[in-house]
């Protein structure tokens, strides 16, 4: 979840304390911000990121790895 103004009102909405507790179970315990996205795409337009052609990324702070793999702090 990117903080937004929509994520926010989500979070305060009758799905938040699923959303919360996914935020909570990611690797990194927390949301990103619309400048965490948006240092990716100036590694992606920047000289840094020239080499990097057709490729997904994955912005979600572990979601996905907390989903798919389950509690980190189980491991």
């Amino acid at each position: 979840m990117i903080f937004t103004p929509l994520a926010r009102d989500e979070l305060n909405g009758p799905r938040g304390p699923g959303y919360r507790k996914m935020l909570e179970g990611s690797a990194v315990g927390r949301g990103g911000t619309p400048d965490e996205v948006g240092n990716v795409g100036a590694l992606l337009m920047g000289e840094e990121g020239a080499f990097i052609t057709g490729s997904d990324f994955l912005m979600d702070g572990g979601v996905t790895a907390e989903y798919w793999f389950g509690d980190r702090s189980e491991n």
